[in-house]
């Protein structure tokens, strides 16, 4: 009876064991397998897309923008001068010539003095034509800079032409990229100039009313003006900002709003927009940003 007892207390526990066994195997298969396949279809699940690499040594550019970009008042009054510009001038350690070999032949600028975001729909169409492999936009200056205030670009429409600029350049160029440079900050420019009589006498034709009238005037009603064009500008860079992000392919420029230029770094005709020195600090800010491996976010 004892003996009996004992054989079959021997067989259940070999029988259990076997039962472990076979439920860890099965877990084991499941698991490698959950990895591999949609355990509800039985087919391999969609692994999640590597984001595009950003190519530090594009062979071909396109510059979209307005007079900064023109080079405007940096070699004589009231001239554009794109031999100087920061993003394809010859006569300047541009960004052009940081990153090209041949930058004459595989550059190309669109920008116009006095343009503003709406503008940038058609620059953009210009510039897929010459399919490049990267294209660069500062603009957004003169959207702020208005007879007054209330002429400033209202925000939605401002991303409204940024959007569909972008979506141009997605559209006919999915594998160009794209870097964007913050709108510079005006009242940084009043200030550096505002000491200048002769700043304050070109500033009185009409540069930049909007943050330049009355450049002496501490009164409420200006210090207010002043107020609104800076949170327009910091609104205008967040849209920036935002809609950059979501495109894999852009690189939005957070340094040139925030840099300091001085005075050497200013036209000598009109005290806002940049000197060939400045032109070239341009240049040296985007290419940190272009070049980067891996862009600071």
């Amino acid at each position: 009876m004892h003996r009996s007892t004992g054989r079959k207390a021997r067989g259940a526990a070999r029988a259990a064991v076997a039962a472990v066994s076979a439920f860890s195997a099965a877990l084991l298969v499941t698991a490698c397998d959950s990895g591999e396949k949609d355990s509800s279809a039985g087919k391999p699940s969609a692994r999640p897309a590597a984001s595009p690499a950003w190519n530090t040594r594009p062979s071909s550019i396109a510059s979209l923008g307005d007079s900064i970009t023109r080079g405007f008042d940096a070699c004589m009054v009231f001239k554009d001068c794109p031999e100087v510009s920061w993003a394809t001038g010859t006569q300047v350690d541009s960004l052009a010539r940081r990153l090209l070999a041949s930058p004459e032949t595989s550059s190309w600028n669109y920008a116009r003095t006095g343009a503003r975001m709406a503008d940038l729909p058609g620059q953009m169409r210009s510039a897929v034509a010459q399919k490049p492999q990267l294209v660069t936009v500062l603009l957004g200056a003169n959207d702020a800079c208005r007879p007054s205030v209330a002429d400033m670009t209202p925000v939605s429409t401002f991303r409204a032409d940024f959007e569909a600029s972008v979506k141009e350049l997605r559209t006919a160029l999915p594998k160009s990229q794209l870097y964007v440079a913050g709108v510079p900050d005006l009242q940084r420019l009043w200030s550096q100039g505002r000491a200048s009589r002769q700043a304050r006498a070109i500033w009185n034709l009409g540069i930049c009313p909007s943050m330049l009238k009355d450049s002496e005037s501490a009164d409420p009603a200006a210090e207010q003006r002043r107020a609104q064009v800076v949170k327009r500008v910091g609104e205008y860079n967040a849209v920036l900002q935002e809609v950059c992000r979501r495109d894999a392919l852009c690189r939005f420029d957070g340094t040139v709003p925030a840099y300091a230029f001085k005075d050497e770094a200013l036209s000598k005709w009109d005290w806002f927009h940049p000197s060939r020195q400045g032109q070239g600090e341009l240049a040296a800010l985007a290419y940190r940003t272009v070049t980067a491996e891996k862009h600071p976010s």
